[in-house]
């Protein structure tokens, strides 16, 4: 809730079912987190394999810092990685990951509080939001998942303001929204509006059956 670690709810403890089920209700796309990587504990590559073996496109994020852990990631099964701190750090580390990854395989990770792109698990103090902007173009980074920390799982709305920020700023960019979708309407207004998505984040809303991933997916045509 919000980037705390001490606000959690446990859903499921069996991931790659989940993301089965989700494939089989129509995703074509599964965003996979690790928030025990993202906090600097060992990554759970095993997951990653599963998820290749069952056949689910997937991409996935949590604590990739350096260009053989972006490898390890893809080598597990991952169709694209989303990165954030290593990422905005910019400079030859930053351009290191993006050249073993391939700029379209690498999702910008722009985590927002207060105007600023937050990494390290969200509990750093971040760097202005046009510098991360900034940073992922040059780089060569395709798409960004801009995230409202606000908003996160809040089921209390996206953050429209953050959004069209961000569109007005990079217009060229691939922008998949994430936080605070919590209606059926959340995502239909999303992806009618002219922020121009290439996706939209779904998480507690589906857990806590606000609606299901079919309905979702039918919205958002």
């Amino acid at each position: 809730m919000q980037g705390d670690y001490g606000r959690v709810s446990a859903y499921d403890d069996d991931p790659v079912a989940v993301a089965r089920r989700f494939s089989a209700e129509g995703a074509s796309f599964v965003h996979v987190v690790d928030l025990d990587a993202a906090r600097g504990r060992e990554r759970s590559l095993d997951v990653l394999r599963c998820l290749r073996a069952s056949g689910v496109r997937f991409q996935f994020g949590g604590g990739i810092r350096t260009a053989a852990g972006a490898k390890g990631v893809l080598e597990a099964g991952a169709v694209r990685i989303v990165i954030g701190s290593a990422l905005l750090a910019g400079g030859d580390g930053s351009r290191e990951i993006v050249n073993a990854a391939g700029g379209h395989a690498v999702v910008g990770a722009i985590d927002v509080r207060n105007g600023r792109a937050r990494g390290s698990g969200w509990l750093d103090d971040g760097i202005p939001l046009a510098e991360a902007l900034a940073t992922i173009a040059d780089l060569g980074v395709e798409r960004a998942l801009v995230t409202g920390i606000e908003t996160d799982g809040t089921m209390q709305g996206p953050a429209w303001d953050l959004l069209a920020w961000v569109r007005n700023a990079a217009p060229d960019l691939g922008l998949i929204a994430s936080g605070g979708v919590g209606s059926i309407e959340d995502v239909r207004a999303l992806a009618r509006s002219e922020l121009a998505l290439e996706g939209v984040i779904v998480g507690r809303a589906l857990y806590e059956r606000r609606f299901t991933l079919p309905e979702a997916i039918e919205a958002a045509v």
